[in-house]
C-alpha cells in the first residue's frame, strides 16, 4: 500500500510538524508550503518541500511534480495560481504537466475534489486553519492508482476528522 503524508501552513510550527510526521508510517511526506523554515531544518527531513508566499528565507522549489506507486503529483503552495478565487490557474497547469493528483494550500481549507480526473487536495494548515475548526493534514494512500483514499486527520491528536468531502476517489 502506498501512503503519502501531505501538510500544508504550518507557519514555523516544529514540534507539531515532528509529531504529525512520527505519529504514522508512510512511504512519502510532502510539504505544500508556508513552513516558515529552512530547506536543512530536520523537521522538514524527508520532506519534498515547496516554497510559499511566506517562505521568505527559503530556496525551496516552487513547485515539483514527482511520480509515486504510478501516480503523478503536482505540488505547489498555490499562491501563483490564485487558489483563494479560483481552481482554473491551478487545473490549467495539472492538465499542462499531466498530473493525477494536485497537492496545494495556501488558503488554510481542507479540501478534496475530483475534477475532470483529476484529484485537487489541500490539507487545510496544522496551525491556522480557516472554515472548519480543526488544524488538519491528510493522509493519502491506494494499491491500485486508480483507487486512492483520502483521510483528514486532527493535527493535535492524529483523530481523523469527518469532512463533507468524499473519501474514495476512482480514476479512468
Amino acid at each position: 500500500m502506498n501512503k503519502i503524508l501531505i501538510v500544508s501552513d504550518s507557519h514555523g510550527l516544529t514540534s507539531e510538524l515532528t509529531k504529525i510526521k512520527q505519529r504514522h508510517q508512510v512511504n512519502y511526506l510532502i510539504h505544500c508550503g508556508d513552513s516558515e523554515l529552512l530547506k536543512d531544518a530536520v523537521q522538514l527531513e524527508d520532506f519534498i518541500t515547496v516554497k510559499g508566499n511566506c517562505d521568505w528565507q527559503s530556496d525551496f522549489p516552487l513547485e515539483e511534480i514527482v511520480e509515486f506507486g504510478g501516480l503523478r503529483l503536482l505540488v505547489t503552495h498555490g499562491h501563483l495560481y490564485h487558489v483563494k478565487s479560483t481552481l482554473l490557474n491551478i487545473q490549467d497547469r495539472a492538465k499542462e504537466v499531466e498530473a493525477d493528483v494536485v497537492c496545494f494550500g495556501h488558503s488554510h481549507i481542507a479540501y478534496s475534489e475530483k475534477i475532470d480526473n483529476q484529484l485537487f487536495i489541500n490539507p487545510g494548515s496544522i496551525r491556522m486553519s480557516r472554515k472548519f475548526s480543526e488544524p488538519s493534514y491528510i493522509m493519502m494512500q491506494w494499491d491500485e492508482p486508480n483507487q486512492v483514499t483520502v483521510n483528514f486527520y486532527h493535527a493535535a491528536d492524529g483523530q481523523v476528522i469527518s469532512l463533507p468531502y468524499d473519501q474514495q476517489y476512482e480514476f479512468i
